[in-house]
C-alpha cells in the first residue's frame, strides 16, 4: 500500500517539538528534523542539574506534543559528545558523559557508534590498523589528522576528550539544492522549464534566508529512454541518459542573476529526438558564502546591493505568509503544482 508523505504535518510537528524543547531550555542548533542542540549555562551545568532538565524537555515533548513521542537526551561537555550520548539508550533514553567517566564509556562503544564514522571511513580505519575505540582514542591529535587526511580528524581528537570549542563559525552549508522526478504528464521541455524555474525559486529563498551568496549554479536533466535500448537504470528504475552542467558566477543572491544562469545552463542541455523526454529535474546552488564573507561585485555599489536585498526580503515575506507562487516568474506557474516541499535529513522547510 501506498501512503502519500505529508511533509507539511511532519513540518508542523517539528515546529512543535522544538518550541516545547525551548519552554525548558534554549534551542542553541537544529542539527535536523528530529535533532536539535541546547547549550547549557550557569546553574544548568552541574551534572544533577543537567539531568533534572534532560527529564523536564522529555516530559515536556510528551505533555505538549504527543504522548505517543519517545526522545532521547544526551548530555555532555560538547555537541559532539552529547550526540553520542543520545543514541546510547534509543529510543527513549537519558544518557550523560561527564569528563571522570568518558575515557571507559568511549572504549565501549564501537567505531560505527561514533557520528561521522560509516562503512567506508570504518573500513578505512581498518585499513590503518584502527579497529577498536581504545585504538582510536590512543592516536595522538597529529595522527588523527594523518588518518582522516583532513582537519576532521584533528577535531574529532578534540571532542573526543571533551574539549568544547565552536567552530561554527568557519562552518557554514556548501550547497543548497533541490530536485524532482516528473510525473509523465510534466515530461515536455516546457513544463519541464516551468519545473526548473519553480526549484530555483525555492532554492533562491533558502539561500537569502540562511544569509548565503552562491558562487556557481548546477543544473542536472535526467531523460527517459526506451527499455529496448539498454541504457542505464537510474535510481529511480526509468532507463536514462543523464545530463549534467555548471557555470560560475559573481557572487549573488537575486532571483534575476540566478534566473539568466539558469536560462543559460537550459539552453544548453542536449537536444534531439532522444532528449525529448525529460524526467528528473534537479537545480543546486554551489560555492555558498556567508554573508560576512561576502565581497561586492567590481560593478555593484554598496547602496544597489542593499536596495536590492531590501527587495527581496519584502517578496520572500509576501511568500512566506501567503504561498510560493504569490511573487513569481511567470513561466513557473506552469508547474504550480508540481516539486512539492520535500524534507531532507539536514533541513526543514520553514519558508514552505
Amino acid at each position: 500500500m501506498f501512503v502519500e508523505g505529508r511533509h507539511e504535518i511532519y513540518t508542523e510537528y517539528h515546529h512543535r517539538i522544538v518550541e516545547a524543547v525551548e519552554s525548558c531550555v534554549p534551542v542553541t542548533a537544529v542539527m535536523s528534523i528530529d535533532e536539535m542542540a541546547c547549550r547549557l549555562m550557569g546553574r544548568e551545568r552541574p551534572l544533577l542539574a543537567a539531568i533534572a532538565l534532560g527529564r523536564k524537555v522529555k516530559t515536556a515533548i510528551l505533555e505538549k506534543v504527543g504522548p505517543v513521542l519517545r526522545s532521547s537526551v544526551g548530555l555532555a561537555t560538547n555537541r559532539y559528545l552529547a550526540k553520542v550520548a543520545g543514541d546510547m539508550e534509543k529510543p527513549d533514553g537519558l544518557v550523560a558523559l561527564p569528563l571522570d567517566i568518558l575515557p571507559e564509556a568511549l572504549s565501549r562503544l564501537e567505531l560505527r557508534d561514533l557520528p561521522g564514522i560509516g562503512a567506508r571511513v570504518e573500513k578505512r580505519l581498518n585499513e590503518k590498523g584502527i579497529s577498536t575505540m581504545s585504538q582510536l582514542l590512543a592516536l595522538t591529535s597529529e595522527q588523527a589528522g594523518e588518518v582522516w587526511g583532513s582537519v576532521w580528524g584533528e577535531r574529532l581528537w578534540h571532542w573526543l576528550r571533551g574539549e568544547d570549542f565552536d567552530m561554527a563559525g568557519n562552518d557554514h552549508q556548501k550547497s543548497i539544492g533541490h530536485s524532482h522526478v516528473l510525473a509523465p504528464e510534466m515530461r515536455t521541455a516546457e513544463k519541464a522549464w516551468a519545473v526548473a524555474h519553480k526549484l530555483l525559486h525555492k532554492a533562491a529563498m533558502r539561500l537569502r534566508a540562511a544569509d548565503l551568496w552562491a558562487g556557481s549554479i548546477g543544473l542536472a536533466v535526467g531523460f527517459a529512454v526506451p527499455r529496448s535500448e539498454k541504457a542505464p537504470v537510474s535510481r529511480f528504475g526509468v532507463p536514462t541518459r543523464g545530463w549534467h552542467s555548471e557555470i560560475r558566477l559573481s557572487e549573488c543572491q537575486d532571483n534575476p542573476t540566478l534566473i539568466a544562469a539558469l536560462k543559460r545552463l537550459w539552453a544548453n542541455r542536449p537536444s534531439g529526438a532522444e532528449y525529448g523526454q525529460p524526467y528528473f529535474i534537479g537545480v543546486q546552488l554551489n560555492g555558498l558564502v556567508p554573508d560576512r564573507l561576502h565581497s561586492l561585485n567590481l560593478f555593484d555599489t554598496l547602496e544597489g546591493e542593499q536596495s536590492r536585498t531590501r527587495l527581496l526580503k519584502a517578496m520572500d515575506e509576501l511568500n512566506n505568509k501567503y504561498g510560493l507562487s504569490t511573487l513569481a516568474p511567470a513561466t513557473m506557474l506552469t508547474a504550480y503544482k508540481a516539486a512539492p516541499t520535500r524534507i531532507a535529513f539536514t533541513s526543514i522547510p520553514d519558508l514552505f
